[in-house]
């Protein structure tokens, strides 16, 4: 049993150049993800629903085709942070306002649940749901003191004057 190789092999060092892939955008893999989870659910769903339903549901996945069309254009590198603020600060408002509008439910839910119980020996039984809640005020409070001190850049003031 002889291995020799018959076929003499060249040592070859020259590299190979591959084509880089292209970098692609957050948003646009935002878009392409969600319209192929949306449409063959919405492809599904149309037949079996009403036609009034099913035709709301067509009308708001076009909807959705469009405002994801719109947002895969937009260049996030050239978004800057004082264009973020306004956003920001809704979100912490959100925050604030959902976890405020929550503890109002769960206090007048378990009120009427368990009007035998005062306020203290609710949230003592119920402190977990309580907890979310407050959590999530407290992280929209953070968002909104963070937004209060950070200095205002000058630059991206405009002065009407």
């Amino acid at each position: 049993m002889d291995f020799d190789r018959e076929v003499p092999v060249e040592n070859s060092t020259e590299e190979l150049e591959f084509a880089e892939p292209e970098p692609r955008k957050p948003l646009k893999i935002l878009r392409n993800t969600e319209a192929l989870l949306r449409r063959p659910t919405v492809a599904a769903l149309v037949p079996i629903l009403p036609a009034k339903l099913s035709e709301n549901l067509q009308d708001a996945s076009d909807i959705a085709d469009d405002s994801l069309e719109e947002l895969a254009e937009i260049d996030l590198s050239k978004v800057n942070d004082w264009e973020l603020r306004p956003f920001r600060i809704r979100i912490g408002l959100s925050f604030v306002g959902f976890s405020s509008l929550m503890i109002l439910v769960l206090a007048l839910f378990f009120t009427t649940l368990h009007p035998e119980m005062s306020a203290t020996q609710q949230i003592g039984t119920f402190w977990s749901e309580y907890i979310w809640f407050v959590s999530l005020g407290v992280a929209g409070m953070f968002l909104l003191c963070r937004e209060a001190m950070r200095p205002i850049n000058k630059d991206n003031l405009e002065d009407d004057w």
